[in-house]
């Protein structure tokens, strides 16, 4: 018996005794023919079938970019218009204020200039400029105009002679701590013109003399923002050299005497007969007082240091009962409680 396959995997052969199988291998597959002719159309027809309903519509696609070209070239700028008129102008706005002045050139104070002379002590060859001042105050008034300032630096000025200050409306001012020294036996400063002012010095001596420091014998004269005293004297002040801060001659008219600081002087001052004026706003202490000899001074603000004054004001006898001394009470209020000597 035999037994085939498909695929004829192997053949069979016989054998007396037994059967012996043998295993076939298929060979390559040959090359293929060529293609017949085609057969003739068939004569029957068969029917179109019937069309099948549209398909629904797919969805959109996508829009497409579109990039937009580049901008062409600015054109050529047309002509300028003509210029049209003028408006009428507008009114002028108000005046703005001065500026502060600049500071001095560099020739300043080099210039002699008599309404302001400058004096410093122990200069040399000065012309009284500020750069080159004068050294004495004696010097000053020789030079300086009337109406016009004698600026004193600060230093100590030696008086050993009478100053006779007889020209009209000056000022002599001390800068601090200018000093005028009395160094003899004689009045230092006699004011004998009119309308000056002498402040901001102090005022002493280098030993006690029984003259005063200042004495008035113009009219319209001003004593002010002074510090005058004395020397330390020993024992009762009544045994004191005389020595007086100011004394006024006798029909001196309206000078005033303010805002000083009188002490360790025998008398703040001797008001000689007929003289007048006022005497406000002083601080004296260590003296004899104000020695009223028949003037017409009107006494107000002034008050009293310690150690006290042996009396702040005396009315001698002669000295008017009435104003402006007709009120001692009143006198007293004006002047922080004074201490009235009245030998009238």
């Amino acid at each position: 018996m035999c037994y085939y396959k498909l695929k004829a995997e192997c053949s069979c052969f016989f054998n007396k005794n037994k059967i012996i199988k043998t295993k076939f291998i298929t060979g390559p597959t040959g090359p293929t023919g060529p293609t017949g002719a085609t057969g003739a159309t068939g004569s029957g027809s068969s029917p179109s079938g019937i069309t099948g309903p549209t398909g629904p519509t797919g969805p959109t696609g996508a829009t497409g970019l579109s990039i937009t070209g580049p901008t062409g070239p600015t054109g050529n700028t047309g002509p300028t218009g003509a210029t049209g008129e003028t408006g009428p102008t507008g009114t002028t706005g108000a005046t703005g204020p001065t500026g502060p002045t600049g500071p001095t050139g560099a020739n300043a104070n080099t210039v002699f200039n008599p309404y302001d002379v400058y004096v410093k002590s122990n200069t040399v060859g000065g012309i009284g400029t500020q750069t080159n001042p004068l050294p004495s105050i004696e010097d000053a008034l020789d030079v300086v105009a009337n109406n016009g300032t004698i600026h004193v630096f600060d230093g100590v000025y030696p008086f050993d002679t009478t100053v006779n200050w007889t020209k009209n409306n000056i000022t002599i001012q001390g800068k601090p701590n200018a000093t005028i020294l009395l160094t003899n036996n004689t009045v230092p400063i006699l004011i004998s013109g009119n309308g000056n002012i002498l402040e901001g010095f102090t005022i002493t001596s280098n030993t006690p003399y029984p003259v005063e420091f200042i004495q008035i014998a113009g009219n319209n004269n001003r004593i002010r923002n002074n510090i005058i005293y004395g020397p330390p004297q020993s024992g009762s002040s009544d045994t004191w050299v005389v020595n007086r801060g100011i004394v006024t001659q006798a029909n001196t008219q309206n000078n005033w005497i303010n805002n000083n600081i009188f002490y360790s002087l025998r008398q703040s001052g001797y008001l000689n007969p007929n003289s007048t004026g006022y005497i406000t706003e002083n601080v004296v202490y260590n003296t004899r007082g104000w020695i009223v000899d028949q003037a017409l001074f009107q006494f107000s603000g002034n008050s009293w240091g310690d150690p006290e004054n042996a009396v702040d004001i005396a009315l001698l006898n002669g000295t008017t009962t009435s104003s402006p001394y007709s009120s001692i009470a009143e006198l007293q209020q004006n002047n922080s409680d004074a201490n009235i000597s009245d030998q009238r």
